[in-house]
């Protein structure tokens, strides 16, 4: 039978350099003594990198910056574990994966139905937190991004640029989406979606 170290390594490669990984993950490996000492063993030969505490990479490296920091997105899907919750971006993050900002904030926050959880990622912090069903209503569709992006906003601070430069970004089909779930928003918001949705800005 091939070792626990040998086949956490087989698994890790297999899943690709940029890879976070957790050691519950493997336990279907090994004992949790086990998965342990092999993830220790795989950190002091350098195959990967601690992250912070229970929280492993196997990174991507640049020729000239080095090695790189895990995407956020996978950093938070490694939090949330093998568990049956769901994630949304929010905050200045939901702004700037929509392009309302170009500037990637150094706190990344997730609204989730799951537990609240917090860690530091070299120089981002990662923050899953507990929200209501109807905040979690739309997570996973873009409408639940375009909600929280336009609540990290504000609404004084939602004109008629916002509004077109989502109506440019957005396809068809997410204008149609946003419709949808309007019962989801803030009434305000709603009222930016439709105008989003319907080419009025």
């Amino acid at each position: 039978m091939k070792s626990v170290n040998f086949r956490i390594v087989s698994r890790i490669y297999g899943l690709g350099r940029g890879a976070v990984i957790v050691p519950s993950d493997f336990l279907d490996i090994g004992s949790r003594q086990a998965v342990d000492l092999a993830l220790h063993r795989l950190v002091k030969k350098g195959i990967i990198r601690r992250l912070a505490r229970g929280l492993y990479g196997y990174p991507k490296t640049h020729p000239v910056m080095g090695i790189l920091s895990p995407d956020p997105d996978v950093i938070a899907r490694a939090l949330a574990g093998k568990h049956v919750i769901r994630l949304q971006p929010s905050g200045a993050y939901a702004a700037n994966l929509l392009g309302l900002s170009t500037q990637v904030p150094a706190k990344i926050v997730y609204l989730t139905d799951g537990i609240s959880r917090m860690i530091r990622v070299d120089n981002q912090e990662i923050r899953l937190m507990r929200t209501t069903p109807r905040n979690m209503d739309p997570a996973g569709r873009i409408s639940g991004l375009v909600i929280q992006a336009l609540r990290y906003l504000g609404q004084k601070h939602v004109d008629a640029a916002v509004i077109r430069t989502l109506q440019r970004k957005l396809s068809s089909d997410d204008k149609k989406q946003l419709l949808k779930d309007i019962a989801s928003a803030p009434a305000w918001v709603g009222t930016h979606l439709r105008a989003i949705a319907q080419g009025n800005s």
